[in-house]
């Protein structure tokens, strides 16, 4: 990708979560959705399409359908609003998908303790006594080490 169209991706996005962050978009699938996020922007090399991602924390899957057709159904006003605050000639379309990169990542993370479900104990340190080993004699009483030479009687 060049930089223009990533510099381009990435003022879509901010252009994006302004427009959504006021609540300029009217329609309840959007509005009463909660905090819409973009995480994403693709922009083509011509510049004339945008896809974007967007999440929506705890929302089921027939919500954020509901809030994907939502945005696409607003498309026109956000290429009004990206020609406008970017000034562009020719604003690209943009179509949203909600991305599944949270729900993905929480699958591999299930899948991972599936795999090892014991989680291993941590390793004692060598300043730490081990509190499963007994006292050596018994008696409680420390002996003089041989190396500190102040410690013998």
């Amino acid at each position: 990708m060049s930089q223009r169209v990533e510099r381009v991706a990435s003022e879509v996005r901010g252009v994006l979560g302004e427009v959504l962050s006021r609540d300029e978009i009217k329609d309840p699938r959007v509005r009463g959705a909660g905090l819409i996020t973009v995480t994403h922007v693709r922009v083509s090399g011509d510049l004339q399409h945008a896809r974007a991602s967007f999440t929506v924390h705890g929302l089921d899957d027939a919500a954020l359908e509901r809030v994907r057709i939502g945005l696409n159904h607003a498309s026109g006003y956000f290429r009004q609003a990206i020609s406008r605050r970017l000034r562009m000639k020719v604003a690209p379309a943009v179509t949203f998908v909600v991305d599944q990169v949270f729900e993905q990542a929480a699958h591999v993370e299930q899948l991972l303790r599936e795999i090892n479900p014991v989680v291993a104990k941590p390793a004692t340190t060598v300043d730490e006594p081990d509190p499963d080993a007994d006292e050596p004699d018994g008696d409680g009483e420390e002996e003089p080490s041989a190396d500190h030479p102040d410690d013998k009687e």
